[in-house]
């Protein structure tokens, strides 16, 4: 297997598209079609260039990752644009190249303008980020 192939994705788990520029180069992510109310769960395979210089999943990578996903909970709740004003991260275990990285969110509440989310991330159900964040609601731009 080369340093760029990744397997088959987790069972449920569809390449996401439409992620913007910053996202299509940092992924690929993978996601779960959300029902109605349930989290959002999302996934990326751990490459080489996602690790730091002692071979583990680096915290920007992580970080970006919880961003997207707490971001897309609460998105996915309101049905606006959810863009980050507050992002606070727990880094809990390593995960490292060669792991499906697996998260999940959802949205704890909501004002007109403002929503409240959190989430975590696992490998192989070992939490490996925990995250909770607050989103300012907008329109998507046409």
């Amino acid at each position: 297997m080369s340093e760029d192939t990744i397997p088959e994705p987790p069972a449920g788990f569809i390449r996401s598209a439409g992620r913007g520029q910053f996202s299509t180069v940092n992924g690929p992510y993978f996601h779960k079609p959300a029902p109605g109310d349930g989290p959002v769960e999302q996934a990326f395979f751990a490459l080489g260039r996602h690790t730091n210089g002692i071979g583990i999943v680096h915290g920007g990578m992580l970080s970006a990752f919880m961003d997207g996903l707490l971001a897309s909970a609460a998105g996915h709740r309101t049905g606006l644009v959810a863009v980050t004003i507050h992002l606070s991260i727990d880094f809990l275990h390593m995960a490292r190249q060669g792991d499906w990285v697996l998260g999940e969110a959802r949205m704890t509440r909501a004002t007109k303008d403002v929503a409240f989310a959190e989430g975590r991330a696992h490998v192989r159900g070992v939490d490996v980020v925990r995250a909770t964040g607050i989103f300012k609601l907008m329109q998507r731009r046409a």
